[in-house]
């Protein structure tokens, strides 16, 4: 429908390490997403760490449908453990942020550590990145998020 704006985030998220696993990191930061606004939220865990560059990238984006995921979606949340410039060339962080920026779709990122300085962060076109490292910062991201998108 022309004109209709989506009220779905789509939350691409890897894992943070053994005790905060894909899901419940896509889990965390959709429930302060949907506690704030009236959003919905598309989880997508994938349960590999999403910032560091991999063989197949396409394949792993492609496996989830994430293009038609993301287009139906206002905004798209990318979650990894950490964000550093050397490793996002070839990682799935960097190619979901990149198609989404071809397709008109804000990406904004949730991370337990981020090392990318203002200037990386915009070669990336990562709108906001928030740095949460425990499932109740996650919460807190999201809430804060849902504000922004």
């Amino acid at each position: 429908m022309p004109g209709v704006i989506s009220k779905t985030v789509l939350v691409l998220a890897g894992m943070f390490g053994e005790g905060l696993r894909a899901e419940l990191v896509a889990g965390a930061i959709s429930r302060g997403l949907t506690a704030e606004a009236h959003l919905a939220c598309d989880a997508c865990p994938l349960e590999e760490d999403i910032a560091t560059p991999t063989t197949d990238v396409s394949g792993a984006l492609d496996e989830v449908d994430f293009d038609r995921r993301m287009r139906a979606c206002r905004a798209v949340v990318l979650a990894c453990a950490r964000l550093e410039d050397r490793a996002l060339l070839g990682s799935i962080v960097f190619e979901a942020a990149t198609r989404a920026r071809q397709s008109g779709v804000p990406a904004y990122a949730v991370t337990g550590e981020n090392a990318l300085d203002p200037f990386e962060a915009r070669i990336v076109d990562l709108q906001v990145i928030l740095q949460a490292s425990t499932a109740r910062a996650l919460g807190a991201a999201g809430r804060k998020l849902a504000a922004l998108v």
